[in-house]
């Protein structure tokens, strides 16, 4: 569903980071703490209402879904944009993501995960049961989606690594608003597999600003 992208490496150099609303390395996030504090029953916590960009990643969709932007924090907290537009300047869907678990996988563990993203729910201990929120109504199993992503941690040059993902995104109600679960395996170029669980809020625009 999604091709890899490589950026720079060659001549000429790799072209700057977009900038999007204003964020890229180097900057701050200030954040409306309100987006998760009116959430009932929530397994999000954050301690802080600004983030410090250390690093950010571009992903292209090939099937027409244009383009994904995360920005991450030192302690790997990821804000997520989505845009049809390279640059990002239509960014209007926004979620912010706190990891929630990672480990490395002993080889009888990874066919167990891939299952696990493959099905319509998915129970996470301590946190509860969440919905797949992709390929909505289908309630079998489905295949998750796979995609490269170039993490850059300087605004110009060529990214300082690339991760092979395989991942399927859920959420749940709490009341009027909602909670997601991202599920990931990972694996960097000559890095290990990990796999990881993050829980994330949908952001309106007007509750980040840079």
């Amino acid at each position: 569903m999604i091709l890899r992208r490589l950026f720079g490496g060659g001549d000429p150099p790799a072209p700057e980071l977009p900038v999007v609303r204003n964020i890229t390395i180097g900057r701050g996030v200030q954040l409306d703490t309100l987006a998760w504090r009116r959430l009932q029953g929530t397994a999000f916590t954050l301690d802080r209402d600004t983030l410090e960009i250390v690093a950010q990643g571009r992903i292209t969709l090939d099937d027409g879904g244009g383009h994904v932007h995360r920005f991450y924090t030192q302690d790997d907290i990821m804000l997520q944009a989505v845009s049809a537009s390279a640059d990002g300047h239509d960014a209007d869907d926004f979620t912010l993501f706190i990891p929630w678990s990672s480990a490395y996988p002993r080889a009888g563990e990874r066919a167990g995960f891939e299952d696990r993203l493959q099905q319509a729910r998915w129970d996470e201990p301590d946190v509860g049961t969440f919905g797949r929120f992709w390929y909505p109504g289908d309630d079998g199993p489905q295949p998750p989606v796979r995609l490269w992503e170039a993490v850059h941690e300087a605004r110009s040059g060529p990214p300082a690594r690339h991760i092979e993902q395989a991942c399927m995104l859920y959420s749940r109600d709490l009341g009027e608003d909602s909670e997601l679960l991202l599920a990931i395996a990972m694996k960097p170029e000559r890095g290990e597999l990990t796999h990881e669980i993050m829980i994330g809020v949908p952001l309106a625009p007007g509750e980040l600003s840079a």
